[in-house]
């Protein structure tokens, strides 16, 4: 299943702002819920550095494991820009939209993002869809953080 974009664009009511500063605004919100670097046992992902899990970047994630945190990072966001913005197309959604696939493209997968999109135009059920998929998977350790993230992103919305 694919995102119509097109569709989405002429249909959505959204407000469109600068896509670069939405990238900005989009990864300063991701950085802070993914965090510096995590290696938890329940985490499929393995070492995860600012959300870049070593089980699908392991080059990347051994390299940013030997640079300063600020390097790191950089490195994180040009992952993020190429491989969930882009391929998300996020450049192409209305704001918020744009911001709330991107952060779904980075914690649940850029696929179950594209695919969330395909099943509403609204931002609010979105993020509601996306409470139904951490639900079904049931991992209980992490699904406080996961709503709190939801909830956060939410208000962060809003208020930007």
């Amino acid at each position: 299943m694919t995102l119509n974009l097109q569709g989405l664009l002429m249909r959505s009511s959204g407000i469109y702002f600068n896509m670069d500063d939405n990238f900005d605004k989009a990864v300063t919100f991701t950085l802070k819920w993914e965090g510096y670097k995590s290696n938890h046992i329940s985490d499929p992902g393995g070492l995860t550095i600012f959300g870049i899990s070593s089980k699908y970047w392991p080059k990347e994630v051994a390299e940013m494991d030997k640079l300063s945190q600020t390097e790191a990072c950089g490195i994180a966001k040009k992952i993020y820009k190429s491989n969930y913005w882009d391929i998300a197309k996020c450049s192409e959604l209305p704001y918020p939209m744009d911001i709330v696939v991107f952060d779904t493209a980075v914690n649940c997968g850029v696929s179950r993002a594209i695919k969330f999109g395909a099943l509403t135009l609204n931002w609010t059920d979105y993020l509601f869809n996306r409470l139904e998929y951490y639900n079904s998977l049931r991992r209980p350790i992490f699904m406080a953080g996961w709503t709190n993230r939801v909830i956060d992103l939410y208000r962060y919305v809003k208020q930007t």
